[in-house]
């Protein structure tokens, strides 16, 4: 149990560890490559530790070195296995995705599985699209959810239609891996694809180790066969996800934060658009070449669709409790098939704290200023849910978090940081973790933008 104690006062500097999102799509380019790759300032957690280990289990050398990966690429080659290799995910979502073409790449019968609730996610638009592309993949026990087995021989490639309208991971998957298909692939994508940015970032990753994607905006793709990845050093920026909730702090305290570690201007992370969100609802941003800074003011609620932002729904959420008014987020029903129902959980444990929140079919309305009261609750063993809560606890005393450990998942380092930032601000009691660095109150006019 995470007793969130409340905070009155914020003024701190944090500096954000690695992109997740980019961490995973490095370590398979780089272990698709042909020769030895470091991955600097890597994020470790417990879903890129999957990602790992499943390469490692297909013969891929992978060894962590401080903040250093040093992968050594088989050139997309991968020799024969035993007669069934069973590859265990856990509930790392975009680790099944995104390893599934790779594993097709390989020679032998592998099972993809998971936890119970991998078990529930789907990835059926994925397998559909992999079948016509030639694998023999099919989902073993209900049909479009894992586990999965994977009769691989290789991609022979083509052309394939592919929904969009679940997750952006599947065509990820599929570009990730593309190079190394028989023939040249072409992904015409149906419906609208959701998480866009994420592909973004998939195809600049792609380009930073050499191979180019030919595209349509979001509606089609072309991978040429025959082409491999280059290995070499590949810095991984840190992570837009992770510095929300530090920026988010700012905006219901009414105080004021530097995130460093994060690139504004040049980042492919989708989430750094959720600044504008943040602005518009009334907080004051100032964005640096490798840094951000956030300064809390009075708080109005806003209408906005969160199809490109998904991931930032808990945090908005956190924030639409203390703002002016009633915060309208829509577009995002494929949050249902996270780590949890993000929008039933949400709903449910704002509502434990006197919340007042509606939950629709794609979305949340969240009626800002109700007297709020703390109390245990539970972030459904889901990361987001956890460190958004803790942005809550800032307000709401004593609030306590369930489970604190599920920030793993993505941010290990998260409570850590927290802390850190709290004593920075006067405002840590006794008994908490620290972190060897801890910054004074003097910090934004020491840091200038």
């Amino acid at each position: 149990m995470k007793e969130i104690n409340r905070l009155s006062k914020l003024r701190a500097t944090v500096r954000i560890p690695g992109s997740k999102s980019i961490t995973h799509r490095a370590i398979i380019a780089a272990s698709l490559a042909d020769g030895r790759s470091v991955l600097r300032d890597f994020l470790e957690c417990e879903d890129t530790l999957f990602t790992i280990n499943a390469l490692r289990e297909i013969g891929v050398q992978i060894s962590i070195e401080g903040n250093d990966l040093k992968i050594e690429g088989r050139g997309g080659k991968f020799g024969a296995g035993p007669i069934r290799k069973e590859i265990y995910l856990g509930n790392s979502g975009t680790s099944l995705r995104l390893f599934l073409s790779v594993a097709a790449l390989c020679r032998g019968e592998l099972l993809i599985t998971g936890t119970e609730r991998m078990q529930q996610r789907p990835v059926g638009p994925l397998v559909i699209a992999l079948n016509r592309l030639g694998v023999d993949v099919s989902c073993i026990e209900k049909d479009g959810f894992p586990p999965v087995l994977i009769r691989a021989r290789g991609i022979p490639g083509g052309r394939v239609l592919m929904d969009g309208d679940q997750s952006s991971q599947y065509l990820s998957s599929i570009l990730l891996s593309g190079p190394y298909a028989d023939r040249d692939i072409e992904i015409e994508v149906r419906e609208k694809l959701v998480s866009r940015p994420y592909v973004d970032i998939t195809v600049n990753v792609m380009k930073e180790f050499g191979i180019k994607v030919e595209r349509d905006n979001y509606d089609s793709f072309r991978i040429s066969s025959g082409r491999k990845y280059r290995a070499g050093e590949f810095a991984i920026q840190g992570d837009v996800s992770s510095a929300s909730y530090f920026w988010v702090a700012a905006a219901v305290t009414g105080g004021q934060i530097i995130t460093e570690n994060i690139y504004p201007h040049t980042t492919r992370q989708g989430d750094i658009r959720f600044l504008d969100v943040l602005g518009e609802m009334g907080c004051f941003i100032e964005k640096g070449s490798d840094r951000v800074a956030v300064k809390g003011r009075s708080l109005s609620g806003i209408e906005v669709d969160m199809g490109d932002l998904p991931d930032m729904v808990p945090t908005l959420a956190a924030v639409a409790l203390f703002a002016r008014g009633k915060t309208i987020i829509r577009n995002v029903p494929h949050l249902r098939h996270k780590e949890s129902d993000r929008l039933h959980a949400v709903a449910l444990e704002w509502r434990r704290i006197g919340g007042r929140i509606e939950e629709l079919p794609d979305g949340l309305i969240i009626h800002g200023g109700a007297p709020l009261s703390g109390t245990d609750v539970s972030p459904h063993d889901d990361h987001r849910l956890a460190m958004s809560l803790a942005v809550v606890g800032l307000r709401v005393p004593d609030l306590e978090v369930r489970d604190k450990h599920c920030v793993n998942k993505s941010f290990p380092s998260f409570w850590a940081l927290w802390n850190s930032m709290r004593e920075a601000s006067g405002g840590l009691g006794p008994s908490h973790e620290r972190v060897d660095r801890v910054l004074g109150d003097d910090i934004f006019e020491r840091n200038h933008l």
